[in-house]
């Protein structure tokens, strides 16, 4: 190998960063979108069953309520997810589809869990507050996962 040979084999090249620093703004933008959706979720959830829901979860260690929390959360996240893949290649209008779609997304979990109540035996406030694993809370869980499933194929 000639001394030329070996200075290109092991030129590491020129490093641009105004591209890469457009990249983690954008990734810091996305990541914003996604936790606030997931955060109205939350809060969502919080105002649709008795309680406080954080206390329910965290301190009391409710599985009931965990898991509807879990259910709701995976839901979203592919719903905001699917938001991101599908949105708009421009920045700032890819930023407001994903927006926009997580909380279209937030509202149909809420509806879903408003037509539950009604249509279903007993009501989610006594399913949550049950201290013990119940069955129901499986059937409600799948159920909240399914909509966000079906929510995130609907984006369009």
């Amino acid at each position: 190998m000639t001394v030329t040979n070996l200075a290109a084999a092991t030129e590491i090249g020129s490093v641009e960063f105004l591209p890469m620093v457009g990249g983690v703004l954008a990734t810091l933008a996305y990541f914003a979108v996604g936790v606030g959706v997931l955060a109205a979720g939350f809060a969502m959830l919080d105002a649709l069953t008795p309680g406080n829901l954080r206390h329910q979860v965290y301190v009391e260690k409710n599985p009931n309520a965990a898991l509807l929390l879990g259910a709701n959360h995976l839901a979203l996240a592919v719903i905001v997810i699917t938001a991101i893949l599908t949105s708009s290649d421009g920045f700032a209008q890819g930023i407001l589809d994903s927006l926009v779609y997580g909380v279209v997304g937030v509202v149909l979990q809420a509806a879903a869990l408003a037509i539950m109540n009604v249509l279903l035996p007993g009501r989610l406030v006594t399913l949550v507050g049950e201290p013990r694993m119940c069955g129901a809370a499986w059937a409600v869980a799948v159920t909240l996962f399914s909509v966000g499933l079906v929510n995130a194929a609907a984006l369009s």
